[in-house]
């Protein structure tokens, strides 16, 4: 499963700019990586562990602004085509899950 984290935070203040770089610190620190500006995306093994880092965000929401959280599964994710220009390019790949049984 992944998240996919599309915000739109004001950066007129000096203020609104700290708390758009506090908010995208704090989701590169949970593991998010940057897929456009305002788009952060993170891999999550199960829908639990997709809570945990959902809670994170919620947390972390700046005073203003708009944010939307959305959950694709790995199925979705891989049928989703990226374009650089008019060139294809490769999704990230997937992270390997560990099985114990």
């Amino acid at each position: 499963m992944w998240i996919m984290v599309l915000f739109d935070l004001p950066t007129e203040t000096k203020q609104d700019r700290k708390n758009y770089t506090e908010f995208r610190k704090k989701m590169m620190k949970d593991g998010f990586t940057m897929f456009q500006f305002s788009a952060y995306l993170r891999h999550c093994p199960s829908q639990e562990n997709a809570e945990v880092h959902i809670k994170r965000i919620k947390k972390n929401l700046p005073p203003r602004g708009h944010v939307g959280i959305l959950r694709i599964t790995d199925k979705q994710f891989g049928m989703m085509q990226i374009y650089y220009g008019k060139e294809e390019k490769e999704k990230p790949p997937i992270p390997q899950q560990l099985e114990l049984f």
